[in-house]
């Protein structure tokens, strides 16, 4: 008998999943709903062309971290076309910006030539899923069947069982009028995960910078700025002779000016990089970018009991905060996981 399955976002997690999914179960129909035209959620690549030159950047996720040995083994065998090492240390700076050498680590830093959604593209290529990009979801119910609602009012489905992936407060307000109160209680426990802000300046220059690391962090919390990246590190990104910076904001500054007019954030975050770095150039760049994420980061996980509820009525979740940890590798494993979970469930398994 073939299993029907709706998955709500297509970021890593998702991918992921899927990705297992489809493997286990040869006969599985599963259809994926996209909001955006995209596809890795916050793991998240543009692609420019200024002047002749082209530019890839990432500008949320900055890359996938050697941390978890079954991910390390997927990206690095199936996943590895186009794979790249990111190339340099991570070095700190305090709250007077002052620059330091970071902790030395063995980790790996990986992304991809083209960029960091390729890792979705890659495991979602893998597959017969159905992407539906351009379609936001704004209701969910269960009568019998799970059936979806999107923004324009079409109805997807029925499915045997639904997949989420949306950050936590997105897929609380999914979860809250279902008709399964199991799912509403995993809305409530979803709800309750706290998320910090980041906002994003992405900074281009006709000039290279010479510089011993790939990136600087904030170690004490206290500055500004939370993270200062050069994604002329990552091979196939940057032209050379060039620089890219990416430039994310410490949470309490992203929070305060979310909303603020971008062309002043821009212009606020890049007299900070220039004064960190210690470049006067770096104030003014040819080019400039910018994103903000609302829900960057999840600060903890959500209550497993709530998860394991829910899963038993067909509803499924993943994501870094449902694995607990602010971590694309983390996305990925829990996806795996989640995948597994649901293709046993869906074979008839308890």
């Amino acid at each position: 008998m073939t299993s029907r399955l709706g998955v709500i976002g297509a970021g890593a997690g998702a991918a992921a999943a899927t990705y297992v999914l489809d493997d286990a179960l040869p006969d599985i129909e599963i259809t994926v709903l996209e909001k955006s035209r995209g596809v890795c959620g916050r793991a998240a690549a543009r692609r420019r062309e200024t002047n002749g030159h082209r530019y890839v950047y990432e500008y949320g996720a900055n890359y996938l971290q050697d941390t978890d040995d079954r991910v390390n083994q997927l990206v690095t065998g199936e996943l590895s076309d186009g794979l790249v090492e990111v190339d340099g240390p991570i070095w700190t700076f305090d709250a007077d910006g002052t620059v330091s050498e970071g902790r030395n680590s063995e980790k790996q830093k990986w992304t991809y030539e083209d960029g960091i959604t390729r890792l979705a593209k890659h495991l979602f290529g893998a597959t017969a899923a159905e992407i539906r990009r351009g379609t936001r979801i704004v209701d969910l119910r269960h009568d019998g069947d799970w059936r979806i609602t999107d923004a324009d009012g079409r109805t997807h489905g029925p499915f045997d069982a639904l997949l989420l992936n949306p950050p936590a407060p997105q897929t609380a307000d999914l979860l809250m009028d279902t008709g399964v109160q199991a799912t509403e209680r995993l809305g409530e426990a979803a709800s309750a995960v706290d998320y910090r802000t980041v906002w994003t300046a992405v900074l281009g220059y006709g000039f290279e910078i010479e510089a011993p690391y790939y990136a600087l962090v904030n170690a004490d919390k206290e500055h500004e700025v939370g993270w200062v990246g050069r994604e002329e590190r990552k091979p196939g990104h940057v032209p050379g002779g060039k620089t890219v910076l990416v430039v994310q904001a410490s949470p309490g500054w992203s929070t305060a000016r979310y909303d603020d007019p971008p062309a002043q954030n821009v212009a606020d975050l890049s007299r900070h990089a220039a004064d960190i770095m210690g470049d006067p150039r770096l104030a003014n760049p040819d080019w400039t970018d910018h994103q903000g994420w609302r829900y960057a980061l999840p600060e903890t996980g959500v209550r497993a009991d709530a998860v394991r509820t829910a899963a038993q009525h067909g509803l499924y979740v993943t994501g870094d905060w449902v694995a607990g940890e602010a971590r694309l590798h983390a996305a990925v494993r829990n996806g795996l996981e989640t995948g597994e979970l649901l293709a046993n469930s869906l074979r008839g398994g308890s």
